[in-house]
């Protein structure tokens, strides 16, 4: 009895996957306001009760893409896996840094495209996304961060590092969709020499924001 139980979850797990792979590429061409069910369904070869039955709703199919897309990016216990690796703080830093360019020159891939039109024209699900996939990474990228600067974790001062190290990534994600301005003729630019320039510019912003809160922590000692 067990034997069918398995090829049943198996087929399951494939028309799921089949589902999110053709959903993916419509979502990111189209948005999701234009992308119909059954057009995903046709794509992938499914009747529409397989998207209701998995997903529960064109709306949870189009939170799962963007989770799915998020992942893509990075997972996140290959976060993990750097925060805790041996590297100096600051190759992880560079790793990070080629992990963001990267995605923002990948315009081929639609997990990409998806995530720049989200940024473009942010609906409700990217409130869910922050909530589910982002903010357990925010706090890993927070530890390596710590590591540079010397500044404690739930310091707001990493907060504010982490979008001064994100932003200029995510503008290039999003000039990928075509956004006219600088950010287009960066994206023509050598990937190797982008990585290096955010890598030194990052670096050096951090190491002056550590100097300052070492500064700040000494004068406040000094006042007591």
């Amino acid at each position: 009895m067990s034997k069918p139980t398995r090829g049943m979850r198996a087929d399951g797990e494939q028309t799921r996957s089949r589902i999110l792979e053709a959903a993916g590429p419509l979502f990111a061409a189209h948005g999701y306001a234009e992308t119909t069910s059954k057009a995903i369904a046709e794509q992938a070869g499914v009747d529409l009760a397989s998207i209701n039955y998995h997903f529960g709703s064109r709306s949870g199919l189009y939170q799962a893409v963007l989770t799915e897309a998020h992942g893509r990016v990075i997972k996140l216990e290959a976060l993990r896996q750097l925060a805790d690796s041996s590297l100096p703080p600051a190759d992880k830093l560079r790793r990070l840094i080629e992990t963001l360019i990267d995605t923002a020159l990948s315009d081929g891939v639609w997990h990409a495209r998806i995530l720049a039109r989200e940024l473009l024209a942010p609906s409700s699900h990217l409130k869910v996304l922050l909530d589910i996939e982002v903010q357990p990474k925010l706090a890993i990228v927070a530890r390596i961060l710590s590591e540079l600067t010397g500044i404690p974790l739930g310091d707001p001062a990493l907060l504010r590092c982490i979008v001064s190290i994100a932003a200029p990534g995510l503008m290039l994600l999003v000039a990928g969709n075509g956004l006219p301005g600088p950010a287009q003729l960066v994206r023509q630019m050598p990937r190797d020499e982008i990585v290096a320039h955010m890598h030194r510019f990052a670096l050096a912003g951090l190491e002056a924001v550590g100097r300052a809160h070492t500064q700040s922590g000494k004068s406040e000692a000094q006042a007591t």
